[in-house]
């Protein structure tokens, strides 16, 4: 994996690239008879003109919420690399790290450039959601807020002490608690991420839990961020218009409002934050992300001469 900065720039690549340079359906999705399960298919290709920087692949998900009562991790996922020129395959990789990482990454990006500037203190953030996202994002927050003042929530409460833990270990980190809920993590917090496990509640943060200035990162759709959140919101952003409109047709995002613009788009167009108002940036995972990132990874790995050599 690479270092946390080329994360971030590999998210803000692929936030760009998804304007011109890529092409991706929205995920491709099936619904196994297992309640609540879902398998996602999500190609992508990064056009280079030909030369050398092309990349294609797919990521390969599944979710059974019911693995967690047999032990199995709830989700399971392959990155699969081809030859962008021959088409031949090119390596298979475990997708959980990378989702993690890349997911992580892109809140980065919106970070970076849309949370609003404080003075005199250090900045205030909320993470809700103690599972693998909220681990992957605890470095990001440390990263980009040095000396942040992070709130942590989690329905199981052992689970956010242990994430409390890890980000007092954390560099960046400059003070980490344990809220008892998630209206008092968020209250005053600057920039607010959600993470909890999808489809657990249903748009209960709403507009009166947050600062008026601050940004909100939801990473887990429409399942904790109310949607007057992003209707009221001064900049409403997304990682791919199409399938934020693919999933709000299908029922994900039911009253929100038409994205202002993309993340990508809004890094091209120079757009700056708003002086006043929230902003909301909402991303729901890309198929190019875990390209871009996989072929980093295996690029690494080709040169350090690492990894398991499959006959082709």
């Amino acid at each position: 994996m690479p270092p946390l900065a080329e994360r971030l720039r590999l998210a803000e690549r692929t936030m760009t690239a998804l304007v011109a340079d890529a092409e991706l359906p929205p995920k491709i999705g099936v619904h196994p008879e297992s309640p609540g399960s879902f398998a996602h298919a999500m190609p992508a290709a990064l056009r280079a003109g030909g030369g050398p920087s092309a990349l294609l692949g797919m990521k390969w998900v599944t979710g059974y919420p019911s693995n967690n009562q047999l032990g199995l991790p709830a989700i399971h996922g392959l990155v699969l690399l081809s030859d962008a020129s021959t088409g031949a395959p090119r390596a298979i990789l475990d997708a959980r790290p990378i989702t993690a990482q890349r997911t992580a990454a892109v809140s980065g990006v919106a970070i970076a450039r849309f949370a609003p500037a404080v003075s005199g203190r250090s900045a205030r953030a909320a993470l809700i959601g103690a599972g693998t996202q909220g681990h992957s994002h605890v470095p990001v927050l440390g990263h980009l807020l040095p000396d942040v003042d992070l709130r942590l929530y989690d329905r199981h409460p052992d689970r956010a002490g242990a994430l409390a833990g890890v980000a007092r270990a954390t560099q960046g980190i400059g003070r980490a608690t344990v809220a008892e809920t998630a209206e008092r993590a968020v209250a005053d917090a600057d920039v607010v991420v959600s993470a909890v496990s999808l489809h657990s509640v249903r748009q209960v943060m709403t507009e009166d839990w947050l600062a008026p200035d601050s940004l909100v990162v939801p990473i887990d759709y429409a399942t904790f961020c109310h949607a007057e959140v992003a209707r009221h919101a001064a900049l409403f952003l997304v990682d791919d218009r199409g399938q934020f409109l693919k999933n709000r047709d299908d029922g994900e995002f039911e009253d929100y409002p038409d994205p202002t613009a993309t993340i990508g788009e809004a890094i091209l167009a120079g757009t700056a934050r708003p002086e006043h108002g929230r902003v909301v940036v909402s991303h729901l995972g890309v198929g190019l992300a875990d390209v871009i990132f996989g072929d980093a990874i295996v690029t690494t790995a080709e040169r350090a001469g690492i990894g398991t050599l499959l006959p082709s």
